[in-house]
């Protein structure tokens, strides 16, 4: 493995968790691919479970599906809109990979008997994983590497000291180490207090980790005399000390570094061959326009984890995204489906002007999700169904348009008389499964003179899956014969991708996860579609 042209980004956190790492990782991506670098994005976590895939949402906020199928923490998200990117299995680290990595071998001899250790052979094994990361797309120029959870953690000890040692592999010239610390304001005294991040930086020097830049997260813009302060303290250039300041839309932070010259800094340190700025007008003028945004409107999302939003992350950035196109703010009220169980839907769902049922998996719920849909249908509110969305739409109109009063999903009643939708072994021949389900980019065919056609404007598209059941294709003519429209399907296997209601307005579901593609500046023409039809809604 040739390491001599491999560069790496390392960036950790200190003092609190959640202090936007992930943000600012993902911006100097951006800043760097537009100064025409090509950029992979590594995120490295502690946690022993083996991906976040059987994690409750509530745990771990969302699962971000990559391409290729990889279960990844939400982070990736951020690095795929902001970067506009696409990302693989290879960008997902997690300690029970790598540990369980380490173990097969270790059952299969292939250490000759040694005794295994975190050091060398854990921190080896993350090595090579970082270094297969940069080789994933062979085109990399510069990898940037995040560390999940602070400095001083326990778990992610190993990270810390595998990350120490590719600097004495690589070199200084190739190995750049940026710290984030949170600087507190004490609104009675009116001060900063920088106290905080010299810990923390002492913690990381303390593990052979020195910054060579440190970003200061506060409230406010940290003055230039703090600045300073911390620089002196923290044994780095004032130039790289960076002010961090909370903002309302998280585009203007790639464009703040910008002005502090993060990433001239980055690039001199590295000694990258690329372009002497970062064009970033489209963003520029992407916040201009947001922040001139007057009107809204209202959207409901209909979901069992709706107390934790991160739970919905990428739905939520999408509905924004596609309201940008028509000059709207999204209002989202939040609907918990266990509640509108037994709830008024007339009441809860009077003054929106779309509904969103996402995906999910369990029984619990449910009943509330065939609620709120036919909600929708019976009242023509413009519906948008997401994977389980499109499952149970299938499901509602099945018991209350075609009369099937017991249809259901094996998942939720085995016993079920009509099964609309079941796990289908036979219809995975071929498939590639993420265990036992269909994970990743999967081939889509729009049938034309549909709505799912008028919004893609193509036949062939891709799209990014995560579900275990499908539409039993043997109830297919009993929908078509209630109006319902089958306008996309796989092509290799017939599995149903997308469905219609036509007697509504607007009533679309997929099988699939949209959300996971959509960008600021190029929003899912599902999402679109879907705002489209909702702002008719308020304007009548």
């Amino acid at each position: 493995m040739d390491k001599s042209k491999m560069k790496f980004i390392f960036v950790t956190g200190g003092v609190v968790s959640s202090l936007g790492k992930g943000i600012s990782a993902a911006c100097i991506g951006r800043l760097l691919k537009r100064r025409g670098l090509h950029i992979f994005s590594i995120k490295l976590d502690p946690y022993l479970n083996i991906d976040p895939g059987t994690m409750s949402p509530y745990q771990h906020g969302e699962v971000f599906v990559t391409k290729d199928g990889a279960e990844t923490d939400l982070d990736l998200g951020h690095y795929e809109r902001i970067i506009n990117t696409s990302l693989t299995k290879e960008s997902s680290v997690t300690s029970g990979k790598v540990y369980q990595t380490v173990l097969d071998k270790e059952r299969k001899g292939e250490y000759l008997g040694a005794t295994i250790q975190i050091i060398p052979h854990i921190t080896n094994e993350i090595k090579k994983r970082l270094y297969d990361g940069f080789n994933a797309k062979g085109d990399t120029d510069v990898c940037i590497v995040e560390i999940g959870g602070t400095v001083g953690d326990i778990e992610s000890l190993p990270f810390f000291e595998a990350i120490r040692q590719m600097r004495r592999e690589l070199g200084y010239e190739n190995t750049f180490f940026m710290h984030n610390t949170l600087v507190p304001y004490l609104e009675t005294s009116g001060e900063i207090k920088t106290k905080p991040t010299q810990h923390s930086v002492k913690e990381l020097t303390s593990l052979g980790i020195q910054p060579d830049a440190i970003l200061l997260r506060s409230k406010n813009l940290v003055d230039k005399a703090s600045r300073k302060k911390v620089a002196l303290f923290c044994n780095v250039d004032d130039e790289a000390v960076i002010s961090v300041k909370d903002v309302d839309i998280i585009y203007e932070v790639a464009l703040n570094l910008q002005k502090q010259h993060l990433d001239d800094l980055i690039v001199k340190h590295m000694n990258l061959k690329c372009e002497d700025t970062a064009y970033m007008d489209d963003y520029v003028k992407l916040i201009r326009k947001i922040k001139n945004i007057k009107k809204s409107i209202n959207i409901a999302l209909v979901g069992k984890y709706v107390k934790l939003h991160d739970a919905y992350l990428s739905v939520l950035e999408s509905l924004k995204y596609a309201g940008y196109v028509y000059d709207l703010n999204i209002d989202i009220t939040w609907v918990d489906s266990e509640v509108l169980e037994s709830e008024d839907a007339n009441e809860i769902f009077k003054n929106v002007d779309g509904i969103i049922v996402p995906g999910g998996f369990g029984n619990r719920g449910i009943e509330g999700k065939i609620k709120a849909i036919k909600y929708a249908r019976e009242h023509n509110i413009p519906f948008l169904g997401l994977c389980l969305g499109m499952q149970l739409s299938l499901i509602e109109i099945a018991r209350d348009v075609i009369g099937y009063k017991d249809a259901n999903s094996t998942e939720f009643n085995p016993e079920t008389t009509h099964k609309i939708i079941d796990y289908l072994p036979n219809q995975y021949k071929g498939i590639k499964l993420g265990g036992t389900m269909r994970l990743g980019e999967y081939d889509c065919k729009i049938i034309k003179n549909t709505l799912a056609y008028a919004l893609y404007k193509k036949e062939d598209i891709r799209e990014r899956h995560r579900h275990r059941y499908e539409f039993n294709s043997e109830y297919k003519k009993d929908f078509e014969d209630v109006g319902v429209v089958f306008s996309g399907f796989n092509p290799q296997t017939k599995l149903c991708e997308i469905i219609e209601y036509p007697k509504n307005s607007f009533f679309i579901a997929c099988q699939f996860h949209p959300e996971f593609q959509s960008r600021p500046l190029n929003p899912h023409p599902l999402f679109v579609g879907f705002i489209d039809a909702a702002k008719k809604v308020k304007l009548n």
